[in-house]
Order: structure tokens, then sequence, then C-alpha cells
């Protein structure tokens, strides 16, 4: 096999144990407030990351087609061709770039992209600069392949905006890669054109991920891949187009990294799913129209929620201005936010996210998403109101 295929084992590295891995708490809150329900508490979901409504009917009638017309088959480890084009098209429309087909590979999610990335960029003992708060999964999958994040702080006071200048005090020679998030979760932050120059400017390859693209409520979406070739995207189609369960997502590359990543996904995954690509390709043809009326109602919400947090005095410092994610600072009432978001499921009937599930940065807030029904926000935060009346701040 190795002579067959030259250097295809070579890069492979062992997995650090799985006892290594931390528990993703938003599902442990998920799946205490499912108990709860079964015993027949009225339970408001705050807690996860899935957007509002229904897969639009275009994306649905695509699989169908699909599997009606027999598409079950394995296809190309990249992925379809039509969708590549499709993705590549998107690019030029949104962002003034021209990316290669053959510079992207669709994968089962953005996850399964993410693990890939780390697992052809990054060799054991290696380091990439990740913001903190970040999304509670980036340390897992840095450490499985055996490199180790660097979290950089982002201050509340400062929008939690990745900067230059922070970034700038941590590299060294064995800083391989800064990993970015806008619109960022759990912050909502958005990078504006500027910061993601300046970001570029730093020398270090980028990871950029751009799940949240789409959901921006100021400036348009800009992609990193606007400002430097030495980069890598990551995005998908869960959150922009209500496809969470579908598990459809892609990366874009530079050519020489493509390959590395192509012989881990035909090793680890073999290709995306076939018929579910061709939602992918319905799901790039959306008009912006559609895309408008969809995020409107998320506008809604997020200005709503912001009042609220501010009326009972826990929001954050400025508005976020993408995603759908608010961190509330509940620091004058806890140092455990995970015990405190229990209490909140159990006493107030509310689930939401703990901050420590997104770094040491995040303790003291809780997670808000405002990706459910204007109707279960309002009947959350006033839940989430009474329980707050209820507790004793934290002694000075």
């Amino acid at each position: 096999m190795q002579g067959r295929f030259p250097g295809l084992f070579q890069d492979f590295k062992y997995p650090e144990r799985v006892e290594q891995l931390k528990p993703f708490l938003a599902m442990e809150i998920l799946e205490r407030a499912q108990e709860l329900e079964s015993q027949g508490k009225s339970i408001i979901h705050m807690e996860l990351g899935e957007p509002g409504g229904e897969t639009p009917e275009a994306i649905k009638k695509a699989v169908i087609k699909a599997i009606n017309d027999n598409d079950t088959c394995y296809t190309h480890s990249l992925g379809k061709v039509e969708l590549r084009d499709e993705i590549a098209s998107y690019h030029r429309r949104l962002y003034g770039i021209e990316v290669s087909p053959d510079q992207i590979i669709v994968t089962s999610g953005s996850s399964a992209a993410m693990l890939l990335v780390f697992s052809a960029l990054l060799d054991r003992g290696d380091r990439i600069i990740i913001p903190d708060p970040y999304y509670a999964c980036y340390p897992n999958f840095i450490h499985y392949v055996g490199a180790q994040p660097l979290p950089v702080p982002v201050r509340e006071e400062d929008g939690f905006k990745l900067r230059a200048p922070a970034v700038r005090k941590h590299l060294s020679s064995d800083v391989k890669a800064i990993l970015i998030n806008s619109p960022a979760n759990p912050t909502g932050a958005v990078l504006g054109e500027e910061e993601l120059r300046e970001l570029a400017e730093l020398g270090p390859f980028i990871v950029s991920d751009e799940v949240y693209h789409g959901i921006n409520y100021g400036d348009r979406d800009r992609s990193i891949l606007e400002y430097t070739d030495r980069a890598v995207v990551i995005n998908g189609f869960s959150k922009r187009n209500i496809m969470t369960g579908w598990r459809l997502g892609y990366l874009v590359a530079p050519g020489a990294l493509v390959r590395k990543m192509q012989k881990f996904q035909q090793n680890l995954f073999i290709c995306a799913c076939n018929f579910v690509q061709s939602a992918g390709i319905a799901a790039l043809q959306e008009t912006p129209e559609v895309l408008e009326k969809r995020f409107s109602a998320y506008n809604e919400r997020r200005l709503y929620l912001y009042r609220a947090l501010d009326n009972m005095g826990i929001a954050p410092a400025s508005l976020p201005d993408g995603a759908f994610y608010m961190l509330a600072n509940v620091r004058r009432y806890t140092n455990d936010s995970y015990s405190f978001a229990l209490r909140i499921l159990e006493e107030a009937g509310v689930a939401v996210t703990p901050g420590i599930d997104f770094g040491p940065g995040a303790e003291g807030y809780i997670r808000i998403s405002y990706a459910c029904s204007m109707e279960n926000l309002k009947e959350g935060l006033r839940r989430l109101e009474d329980f707050l009346g209820k507790v004793d701040p934290l002694q000075a």
C-alpha cells in the first residue's frame, strides 16, 4: 500500500486519548432539559444554535428528486463538481473573489471540515491561536490531532473582537495558524474589513470559520479570502439555510493543501452524502430576497433580547452584529456558570448554555440563542427575569 500510494500515511497522527475531550455542555443542558420535559415540565429552549423554521421547500424537493433519480452512489471525494461549481459562483457573487472548484472539498458538515483542516495543517505539538471565548468544540478538535490551542482573550468592552495587536503578542515559531470565527459563536461578534486585513498581515496561516455568514445585521459579510490566499475557509449550510441535521459543509483551501486533505477525506469519510449535495446546490441558489426575509426575523428578536437583558442589567456592553447568540453577563450572580445554568433550567424551566462551555473568558456569562420563536423568546425572558429577582447577588 505504501509503495502504491507514496506519502499516504506518512503524515498520519495518532489521536490523543478520548478522555482528554471535554463534554459539550450545551448538549448536557439539552439532555437534562429533555429529561425534565419527559416528566411533564415546560422548558423554553434557548441553549442550542438551531435556526428556527423548516428547511425551505426548494431544498427538500432537490434532495427528493435526487433520490428518485437514484443519485445515491459515491461521488468524487472532493464532492459533486456541480456543487463545487455553485460554491465557486457563490464566492464570486458575494465576495468578488475567484475560487477554483478544485480548491473546494464538500464535507459531511462543517465539523468534518474542521477535522480535515486541523489534521492536514497541524503537527503534534504545534499551536494555533483561537479567540477566548470560542466555539466549544475548537479545542477538542485541536487536541484530537495532537496540537495545542492558544487562547487569546477577547473582551466584552471591545465587542469580543479578536484584534491583531493582541494576537501579535502571542506569535512564536510554534504558532502555525490563527483561527477566526466571524460572525462568532458564542458572542455574535463580526470582524470588519480592517480587522480582517490586519490579522491576515500578521503572517501565520488563517483558518476562518464562516459558517454564520449570511446572518449579519450590519455591513456585508467579508471572507478572509478577500485579504489573503494563505487561508482555509470553513463553511456550511446548517445556519444560513436551516439545514442543521442534513450535515453538509465545505472548505476552500490553497491547492497545495487540498490534496493532503483529500487523502484524509478518502480514508475517513470517502465523500459527503450524494443526494444531500443536491440540496446544497438548491440552497446556494436561494435569492437575496428570500434570505433577507428569513434573517429580518432574527434581527427583530436580537433587538428585543438586547433590550430585555439591558432592563435586567445583564446585557453585553454592545449589541452583537451577527449570528443569533448573545452572552448575558451574570457575574454579579455567579462565578460558576454551569451550576447557574442548571439552576435556571431546574427552577425557571429555561435552557441556556453556561459560558464556561466557551472557555475561561466566558465564565460568568450565559449564552442565549434567539433562534427560537418570538413567543418562546418572550416567555423565556419573562421566566429568566423572575428567576433573577429571587437570586441574591454575590457579595462584593
